[in-house]
């Protein structure tokens, strides 16, 4: 089974956090919104009574408080008005004397109008509200919980203002309000939720494809480095078949000479031919610099110390002081071995080429499970950040070695500024 990388996983939860977020806050936003919208529907709900049922039947012998006109009305509201979760109605007159109540207790009772209700009673309009139950006029209503309170203007026939008011359970809002959010709140966060799960796959293909690319691009990497090796192996094995090997006659040839020269007592011709031989011994010596730093020998026949040794040679011929510094017993994977001498290489021809330096050291140290190699130098240095923040189009080398490195599972660092010299550092797992 393949195993998703870590930025899907990052994705997933950041996308999982993100979806409950949301889900909180429309949990809020949509409660509220049910709310309200059960509130508006109870304002219509007693509008309708208000105008529908009460308004037609209210006779001038309600408002004078006749006990038939009163028991017609009570019938009309008990039969078409307080059904289910309405409780109570009220019905007010302008001075906060209420005419009719399905409570008859309360009729014929004055009490102070809220400044809400007046300016509804003005109006003829509608108002809703929790019901404050701690007011005289609600003194009935107190072991019923918590109330919704609908005021409704109305008029006389001959064009008085009344106030209609009908309490309702506040559970039946609360109730209309839950059905409304399961209705549209499940359908949003299901909808949600399946963009997300949605999401998942694609965002895991993505990654898996990147990596895979990656994949590639790193084996193109080595075998690309491979082949250069081979090409390298190929040129040092000519030049030291072919032109090492002639310059190395030459120089024994040259010596020979000079020696015959000196028995005859020619002097002047054997000190030329003595200078002509070391200019080709030092020629010889030149090369196998050269042979050196174009192919790294063989590091598990001479080993790893002996060959950043022949790195540092051409530094010394160029007056370059250099040390180096290799832990004992060093006991690495060859691969490993491997990627320590071709990231000091890097270094070393980088220190050659541009440091203009005085110093150089190369240190490999390991604390048994990891190793660890650091090239430092004096030179001149370079605005590490900006070169390897422009990846291969700043620094090929320090790039492919960058990609190398992470895939031993191991971290390349340069530290690096102008006139401060440069730090190289290589650690990877020695097994």
């Amino acid at each position: 089974m393949t195993r998703l990388p870590t930025p899907v996983w990052k994705f997933a939860v950041s996308g999982l956090a993100i979806l409950l977020l949301i889900a909180g806050a429309g949990v809020f936003i949509l409660d509220k919104i049910a709310e309200d919208d059960a509130v508006g529907n109870a304002r219509e709900i007693a509008a309708l009574a208000a105008h529908g049922a009460v308004e037609p039947n209210l006779t001038d012998d309600v408002l004078k408080g006749d006990p038939a006109a009163l028991a017609r009305l009570d019938r009309i509201v008990k039969t078409r008005v307080l059904r289910g979760s309405d409780v109570r109605v009220k019905l007010w007159t302008g001075d906060g004397r209420i005419v009719y109540s399905d409570e008859p207790r309360l009729i014929g009772r004055t009490f102070p109008l809220t400044p809400a209700a007046r300016a509804t009673l003005q109006a003829g309009s509608e108002h809703a509200g929790v019901a404050d139950l701690s007011k005289p006029e609600n003194q009935f209503d107190r072991d019923k919980g918590k109330l919704l309170e609908v005021y409704v203007g109305m008029r006389t026939p001959d064009g008085r203002p009344m106030l209609f008011e009908l309490y309702r359970d506040y559970s039946s809002v609360s109730s209309e309000a839950r059905d409304a959010w399961w209705t549209f709140g499940l359908v949003a966060f299901a909808g949600l939720a399946i963009l997300w799960l949605i999401q998942m796959p694609l965002a895991a293909g993505m990654a898996l494809q990147l990596r895979k690319g990656q994949e590639e691009r790193e084996q193109l990497l080595v075998r690309a480095i491979d082949a250069s090796d081979a090409e390298r192996r190929r040129i040092a094995g000519d030049l030291h078949d072919g032109v090492v090997q002639d310059l190395a006659g030459l120089s024994f040839s040259l010596s020979a000479a000079a020696d015959r020269a000196t028995q005859r007592g020619a002097v002047e011709s054997s000190e030329i031919l003595d200078r002509a031989a070391a200019s080709a011994r030092r020629a010889v010596r030149q090369m196998r610099s050269l042979l050196v730093d174009i192919y790294p020998p063989n590091l598990h026949t001479i080993g790893l110390e002996s060959a950043l040794r022949d790195l540092l040679s051409p530094l010394q011929a160029q007056g370059v002081q250099s040390r180096l510094e290799v832990a004992p017993d060093l006991k690495l994977a060859p691969a490993t071995e491997r990627l320590l001498f071709v990231t000091a290489r890097e270094a070393i021809r980088n220190v050659a080429r541009h440091a203009d330096a005085n110093e150089a050291s190369v240190r490999v140290s390991t604390d048994g499970e990891l190793v660890e190699l650091t090239v430092d130098d004096d030179g001149r240095g370079f605005p590490a950040g900006e070169v390897l923040a422009r990846g291969p189009n700043g620094h090929l080398g320090l790039a492919l070695l960058t990609d190398l490195a992470q895939r031993a599972g191991g971290r390349l660092e340069v530290a690096s500024e102008q006139g401060a010299g440069t730090r190289v550092t290589l650690g990877v797992p020695s097994a």
